[in-house]
């Protein structure tokens, strides 16, 4: 299948600058761009009379699965119930115009082979399986008077508990084993837990490591939830990949960041929507009460981050009803930045991130033909972006999918 888009403004999101001319797609992927092009007889072509074309966007943190803000009754609910949803918020953000997602705990192979088989409408899904947690940690959501649990494999919960070395290595292999693009552990005290301190550090530095070392021999990565500069340096110093949230900062964090080549990932947006809509969408009202310890502080690092040269990648986070907001992200992160460089966290330093650089985020020959075609340009306008309604067509892996 072949699609021609015709008098474009291609943006090569590397350098910001937009060239005129001609793109075409072919079994999923960019064949030519350049001015005239020519194309077989049964190709399709879109006359876009200077409209403004960018890479299809990357949300590198996301609960597909979550379509609560209650977090712990998802292990009590039918898998099959849980997957309706999952396919329900996987079509939306494909409407947004995210063409991948990163998964950050909750979502499996069943979804993600779904939607690369075109059984399921969304993004193409990098999935982590369940986040690794130690005994009342981030992922374990059992209140102080419950004892048991569910491990079952058909569980729909996002986490599962692992306490010492060994454990900590079965369950990432057992992940692994699924298919696991990377590993998530929660190395702090979360929102949605209901047992932990935000300011807590979770996991022992060999616990850390040990996680670190079997995806790493995998070749994969480990992704760390984690809010304090405390929290956050014993990540990195145990050599995780990227931070999830990093609320709290320091300067010294920022080095470290530098020093071991990670990314930060922020998710603004979801403390933003907590705040105003979490209760209605099931959050606990203990949870609730944690917003505000990393709510303000989230703009704060993120122009810390960028500021010392952080590598970032665009997440949200979003959970429940308020995945609508996913968008809202870019105008936050413009607040302290360029739209050129949230666009740039959303394209090339999220498929830097995943390990998918020069596949995806880009316009250039041989990528995925994942793209958004704009009527206004997102560089002076990022509401082009956060407003999924100003988006004119959604195209991914070279087939128009929105509208």
């Amino acid at each position: 299948m072949s699609l021609l888009l015709r008098n474009a403004l291609l943006l090569d999101v590397a350098s910001g600058e937009y060239a005129e001319g001609d793109l075409r797609c072919a079994d999923g992927r960019v064949v030519e761009t350049g001015p005239g092009l020519s194309a077989p007889a049964d190709t399709r072509v879109i006359d876009l009379a200077g409209a403004h074309v960018v890479p299809g966007l990357i949300d590198a943190h996301v609960h597909v699965t979550a379509s609560t803000a209650n977090l712990g009754s998802l292990a009590s609910m039918s898998p099959s119930y849980v997957a309706a949803h999952s396919i329900r918020i996987m079509g939306a953000m494909l409407d947004r115009g995210f063409t991948t997602v990163r998964d950050a705990s909750g979502a499996d192979y069943g979804l993600a082979d779904a939607q690369a088989e075109g059984l399921v409408r969304g993004p193409r899904l990098l999935f982590g399986g369940k986040g690794l947690s130690q005994t009342g940690g981030h992922a374990d959501f059992r209140g102080r008077g419950e004892h048991l649990r569910d491990d079952h494999p058909c569980c729909s919960g996002v986490g599962r508990v692992a306490d010492g070395v060994d454990a900590v290595r079965a369950a990432a292999r057992d992940e692994l084993r699924k298919g696991a693009h990377h590993i998530k552990v929660m190395a702090s005290g979360g929102v949605a837990s209901p047992t932990d301190r935000i300011d807590s550090t979770q996991y022992s530095m060999d616990e850390l490591r040990a996680a670190v070392e079997e995806a790493e021999a995998a070749n994969r990565y480990v992704a760390a939830h984690a809010y304090t500069a405390r929290a956050v340096d014993r990540a990195l110093e145990a050599g995780v990949r990227s931070i999830e949230h990093g609320n709290l900062i320091d300067d010294g964090s920022v080095e470290l960041f530098r020093r071991h080549d990670a990314y930060l990932v922020p998710t603004l947006v979801t403390y933003w929507a907590l705040k105003k809509e979490g209760l209605s969408y099931g959050l606990p009202e203990r949870s609730w009460r944690k917003v505000d310890e990393v709510l303000e502080a989230g703009l704060v690092a993120l122009e810390r981050a960028a500021r010392g040269g952080v590598r970032l990648a665009y997440g949200t986070d979003l959970l429940g009803g308020m995945h609508r907001h996913q968008s809202h992200e870019f105008r936050l992160r413009c607040e302290v930045q360029r739209p050129l460089d949230v666009l740039r966290a959303a394209t090339t330093g999220a498929a830097e991130l995943v390990g998918l650089a020069g596949e995806l985020g880009t316009l250039a020959v041989g990528a995925h033909a994942d793209l958004l075609v704009l009527d206004d340009d997102p560089l002076h306008d990022i509401g082009v972006l956060a407003d999924p309604g100003r988006i004119r067509h959604v195209i991914q892996a070279g087939v128009l999918v929105s509208p």
